[in-house]
């Protein structure tokens, strides 16, 4: 089976959340945030997790889970797709957003095709199947593999984040290809407590971040 069965799938993410193209966002990279769940945050297919996530049109936002590795191979997905078992690292479980639909977080400096969305200066997210195919047959371990991404809707972000929900720090791309994100969601609390530390009392992040990231 070829990932290019998940086409289907991964335009429903363009419908779902008007994403901008690839092309409009390729000279502005620099919105990305990381997010750090609160222990507040107990749903559980949030809990303790470790986002990457990045303003879109509309005052929406989209992203992926980063610390949250599968079971699953890509090859064991994809038995009879051949370059899929070159992938050497778990996919990942991005959120609950189509999980049926293979996404990838990608090290290029340029769009690795349509659909895609600037994450941050020479890291992409691919959000078609095509795109993803081609990156796993050309360089299949510059890129990490999740099933299912996270979506907020124009504002609901901000909204999170007022009720304590996330804390928010500056974005960095080598979270997204940790080899070993087992403690990464503590690491990453301890030192959101102590950023915030000198901020509004009960606010997960320090006013001066918040036009920065697209969260006003």
């Amino acid at each position: 089976m070829s990932t290019r069965g998940l086409t289907v799938f991964a335009m429903l993410v363009l419908a779902c959340t008007t994403l901008t193209s690839a092309g409009a966002q390729e000279g502005d990279p620099g919105g990305a945030i990381t997010l750090v769940a609160t222990p507040r945050l107990v749903d559980p297919e949030y809990r303790a997790t470790v986002l990457l996530a990045v303003p879109v049109e509309n005052n929406r936002h989209v992203g992926v889970i980063v610390n949250k590795p599968t079971r699953n191979s890509l090859s064991s997905l994809f038995p009879e797709h051949a370059p899929s078992k070159l992938v050497r690292d778990p996919v990942y479980f991005g959120g609950p957003m189509l999980r049926q639909a293979v996404f990838a977080v990608v090290h290029i400096d340029h769009t690795p095709g349509p659909g895609s969305i600037q994450m941050m200066k020479e890291l992409f997210l691919a959000t078609q199947g095509a795109v993803v195919d081609h990156i796993i047959e050309e360089t299949p371990n510059e890129a990490r593999y999740y099933v299912g991404y996270v979506a907020w809707r124009p504002g609901e972000l901000r909204q999170e984040v007022d009720r304590g929900l996330w804390y928010v720090l500056d974005a960095d791309p080598e979270l997204a290809f940790r080899k070993d994100p087992g403690g990464l969601w503590e690491e990453l609390l301890r030192r959101a407590r102590a950023v915030t530390a000198g901020a509004t009392v009960g606010s997960p992040v320090s006013p001066g971040l918040v036009s920065a990231f697209g969260l006003e």
